[in-house]
């Protein structure tokens, strides 16, 4: 007898659900399974906080505008894609950062997340830190490591710890917002960056653990390849979205079975006790489906799953998230090009102003803006400074372009502006996360067929989005390469 198709039905259109929903078609082709696979999202487009508009002089990225080349799962997916010949990487020849401290903008030593920071000298001449901060900061190499190595720890600790309060106020923390748009003094080191708790246990410090990572790396080193990324991020030429459009694309070609414009507001499981699972949709409309996948935020999956797993709703619903806005704005190339230099800025808590950072768009990136023109983009919002997004758009631009006139001195008057909120879009890993995910997996064993994915539960960026997408389609696809019984019909 034929089998009828195993159906995968995926809620979420963002990309964790597409590149999930790439993934299990990928697997099924390959070993030439019957799978069916559905899409369902809630709003009238797909992308989830990937935003690309394309404009008649300028391209604008409402969310994310690339993705770290270390983590090598979205760049992979673009080769797969076809995309390989449009992924470009950040200028070269602009290649600075900058800080806002103690009344001015001070370039931050390249590399520095990663505790390899090139060109260390900024740090001496840039007066970021003062002798006393720097002395601190170098005494890492000396100071003990803490004994409670099992113990969970706040980024804010750590750092705070290993290298001095000043070195964490002004060169860490502003990078850590600028990632997590998070409070450091409420993010899980372990959950966040638990490479370097490994280090400080490994090596008794920071610095010493990663100068012996490198030179272990210079020492199986093959040779770089030719068209290797040389830079720590990289894009699309048309922008983000064109990777959106194109899994898209390919989705529809494999007969994936796209519908926008209605999400899933419960999960329950089939009346028929059969394993199968039913997804009431916002139109009333109910899917049967062998497996699902939640690829939503985790406020989103909690309201799903309350009828069918109510204590898992609970740990689900705990996760807290930030709310964050990008306000794009083009000037006159001759307006503003005295005032600008290198990728942007950051802004540390400390300085206690409304701006999280800004980005020279045009400078870092190729192709965003016409000759003549320049995109400026900047960062409101996040952990502890969400109050700011209640007032409307036009006192947001207001409040931007005071913060560049009094830090850079642009006092012209944009010639366009792009504002995109994003209400709880980030999702905070804070101190308990990783115990929180392994509660929510455990209270989900009795639904193997059920998968919670996401940025919300294993990793914010776009790569790590991309590489659970990967895994949980694998475990998906894995139990059916040989037919079963169950699934004859």
């Amino acid at each position: 007898m034929s089998r009828s198709p195993y159906h995968v039905v995926i809620v979420g259109g963002g990309i964790s659900g597409l590149s999930t929903a790439f993934f299990v078609t990928e697997e099924a082709e390959k070993h030439q399974l019957n799978v069916q696979c559905t899409i369902v999202e809630r709003d009238v487009r797909w992308g989830g906080k990937i935003l690309t508009n394309h404009l008649p002089n300028l391209l604008i990225e409402g969310g994310p505008d690339s993705f770290l080349t270390s983590k090598p799962w979205a760049m992979e997916l673009c080769q797969t894609l076809g995309l390989g010949d449009q992924l470009i990487p950040t200028n070269a020849e602009n290649n600075q950062t900058f800080s806002w401290c103690r009344g001015a903008l001070r370039e931050l030593p390249q590399g520095l997340l990663a505790f390899r920071p090139q060109r260390v000298e900024t740090l001496v001449s840039g007066g970021l830190l003062t002798w006393r901060g720097l002395l601190r900061m170098g005494a890492e190499r000396f100071w003990p490591k803490s004994s409670a190595g099992c113990s969970e720890e706040t980024l804010g600790s750590f750092f705070r710890r290993r290298f001095g309060a000043e070195a964490f106020d002004s060169l860490i923390e502003p990078l850590v917002a600028g990632i997590y748009a998070g409070n450091a003094d409420e993010l899980s080191l372990e959950a966040t960056f638990p490479r370097f708790k490994e280090l400080e246990q490994q090596y008794g410090s920071v610095i010493k653990g990663m100068r012996a990572a490198q030179a272990k790396a210079k020492e199986g080193m093959a040779p770089k390849k030719s068209g290797s990324p040389s830079s720590l991020f990289i894009t699309l030429r048309n922008g983000v979205g064109q990777l959106i459009q194109t899994l898209i694309q390919r989705l529809t070609d494999r007969g994936v079975q796209l519908m926008i414009g209605s999400g899933c507001r419960e999960i329950h499981a089939s009346s028929q006790k059969n394993g199968k699972l039913s997804l009431t949709l916002d139109n009333d409309t109910i899917l049967t489906a062998d497996a699902v996948v939640l690829a939503t935020p985790a406020f989103q999956s909690a309201k799903m799953i309350q009828q069918l797993q109510p204590e898992a709703s609970i740990q689900l619903d705990k996760i807290p998230y930030a709310s964050t806005a990008t306000i794009s704005m083009a000037y006159s190339t001759e307006a503003v090009k005295e005032h600008i230099r290198g990728f942007g800025f950051v802004v540390p808590r400390k300085e206690q102003r409304p701006l999280l950072a800004g980005t020279w768009t045009s400078l870092k990136w190729p192709y965003r803006s016409q000759k003549g023109e320049t995109l400026i983009r900047c960062y409101l919002g996040g952990r502890g400074r969400e109050h700011i997004l209640e007032n409307d758009d036009r006192k947001l631009v207001q409040s931007v372009r005071q913060e560049l006139q009094d830090i850079v001195g642009i006092s012209t008057p944009p010639g366009y502006t792009e504002v995109h909120r994003w209400v709880q879009g980030m999702p905070q890993y804070v101190v308990g996360h990783q115990a929180r995910v392994a509660k929510i997996k455990e209270l989900l064993m009795p639904w193997p067929t059920l998968h919670i994915s996401g940025a919300g539960l294993n990793g914010i960026g776009i790569p790590d989005c991309i590489r659970e997408g990967f895994r949980v389609a694998k475990n998906i696809v894995q139990p059916f390469h040989a037919p079963t019984k169950s699934h004859e019909s």
